[in-house]
This record gives structure tokens, C-alpha cells and sequence, in this order.
């Protein structure tokens, strides 16, 4: 009976505990919901519970300011994971199956760059940005997105190569196979799962990227979604009502993404689990 007791109470423990986290993981999902639909008078009286009348015209004026953005976000983003992991699939591949004179230190010198504050670099990048006639382009921010993804991006993919057997490659090599027929035939099918999570996370990273934008994007026309939000808190007063349905829209493509790509995004985490 004792026994049966503590497992109960282990087993309560366990659930209150995920229970919990759920709570505090989705509370700031339902507080914007509910404050997209109030104006500033409901939200001051009333910010935690749905009060009517409800302001759906708050999701118009939302979509005004970040509606046309969206393409840009979404081009810029995409573009840059899929030249980001492409670029990053070639230099660990490099660094798993070929031991070149030197390429333990510049292997070492990647790992430093993970260490390196981005902030650092800020200065330098702008000035090489303007010096390459790439300013205001959204070029500037594919680049720049591009290069600050590969070393963490290199180093997750080797550690994923080198556990691949070295007699499918070996295989290939017999039936005169060259490096590329061995990275779209082996390393790619074999790294999807983990390939596919490194693609959400830097999807999601330059989807929010603000700084960026912000620093190399001067006309309105070209600007995406997380500087064109700051548009709507307005300099004076802020109508939160407006502001939260427009960071309501903007999370909606990375929602529908994530849900789509959960499955391959568990795996990738759940064979790094395995293979670490």
C-alpha cells in the first residue's frame, strides 16, 4: 500500500511538474491573443481575461504595417538557411572525412568563432557591407545571415559525418562516384533529421533578426517584419491592442512551420541525443 502511495505521489508530482511548464510556455501566446482583441481602455482595466466588444479591426491595422513585409521575411529567410546549410554540409564534410595538413587548427578556429560576440563584429560588417556596394539589399542580410550560421552549423554536422560508416562512401567510390555523388547520396539522406532542426532554428533566428534590418536596410520597401513592428508602438503612446495583433500575425508562419516540421525537428534533437 506504502508502496503504491509513493508512486502515485511520484507519478502526480511528475504531471504537476509538466503541467506547470506548459502553463508558463503557453501564457504569453494567450495574453497577446487576448490583448490583440482589447483596446488600451480594456487592456488597463482588464488584461488577463477576454472582455468584449472584441477589436478585430486591431488585426487590419496589424497586417497594414507587416503584411507586405511578410515576403520579404520569408525570402530572406529561406534563402539564407538553404545557402547557409548548403555551405555548412560542404565545410563538414571536409572537416569529417579528409585530414588535410592544418585543418585541425582552422577546425579549432571555427570553435572559436561560436565564442565570439556578434556584437563585436557590428561595426567591421558594416563598413565591408557599404564598401561591397551591398547596402540597402537585401543581399546584405543573406550574406551577413549566411556567414554567422556555419560555424555552430559545421560543427553539429561533422560530429553527425563522421558517425556515418566509411563503407558506404567506399561504395560509391568503387562504382566512380565524386565527392558531390557522396554528399547527395549518403550525408544528405543520412544528416535530414538533423539537417531539418539546424533549418528551423536559422529560419526562426532570421525570422526575428532585428538588428540586421535595422543596420542595412534603409528604404520601407525592403525592410522585413521584426523592425516593421516597431513601427507600431508609436513614439508617444502605444495602442496594444494594434501591437499585439500585428506580433500575432507575424508568429503565425513560424506556428504553422513548426507544426508541420515538428516530427522531423524531435528527431533531429532526439538522434543528437543518440549519437552525442
Amino acid at each position: 500500500m506504502a508502496r503504491r502511495v509513493k508512486s502515485k505521489f511520484a507519478e502526480f508530482t511528475k504531471h504537476g511538474f509538466l503541467l506547470g511548464i506548459l502553463f508558463f510556455t503557453f501564457l504569453p501566446l494567450y495574453l497577446m491573443l487576448n490583448i490583440s482583441l482589447k483596446d488600451n481602455q480594456q487592456f488597463a482595466r482588464n488584461p488577463w481575461l477576454p472582455e468584449a466588444p472584441f477589436h478585430w479591426e486591431n488585426f487590419i491595422v496589424g497586417w497594414s504595417h507587416i503584411g507586405d513585409k511578410i515576403f520579404n521575411t520569408t525570402f530572406i529567410a529561406f534563402t539564407t538557411t538553404f545557402l547557409a546549410i548548403g555551405i555548412a554540409v560542404l565545410g563538414a564534410f571536409f572537416f569529417a572525412r579528409y585530414k588535410a595538413p592544418g585543418s585541425k587548427i582552422l577546425f579549432f578556429v571555427f570553435m572559436l568563432l561560436m565564442m565570439y560576440p556578434g556584437v563585436v563584429n557590428m561595426v567591421p560588417t558594416f563598413k565591408l557591407i557599404c564598401s561591397l556596394g551591398m547596402y540597402n539589399s537585401h543581399l546584405a542580410l543573406i550574406i551577413t545571415g549566411i556567414a554567422s550560421a556555419q560555424a555552430f552549423t559545421i560543427y553539429v554536422l561533422r560530429n553527425f559525418i563522421e558517425d556515418i560508416p566509411q563503407d558506404l562512401f567506399e561504395a560509391i567510390e568503387i562504382d566512380g562516384g565524386t565527392v558531390l555523388h557522396q554528399i547527395w547520396h549518403i550525408v544528405i539522406p543520412m544528416s535530414m533529421p538533423i539537417i531539418g532542426t539546424l533549418a528551423i532554428l536559422r529560419i526562426i533566428g532570421v525570422w526575428n533578426n532585428f538588428v540586421g534590418p535595422l543596420l542595412y536596410l534603409r528604404d520601407s520597401k525592403l525592410q522585413v517584419i521584426a523592425v516593421a513592428l516597431l513601427h507600431l508602438e508609436g513614439e508617444y503612446t502605444k495602442n496594444w491592442g494594434e501591437l499585439m495583433a500585428g506580433y500575432t500575425i507575424a508568429s503565425i508562419p513560424l506556428i504553422i512551420m513548426f507544426l508541420f516540421c515538428m516530427r522531423l525537428f524531435v528527431r533531429g534533437l532526439s538522434a543528437g541525443a543518440v549519437k552525442g
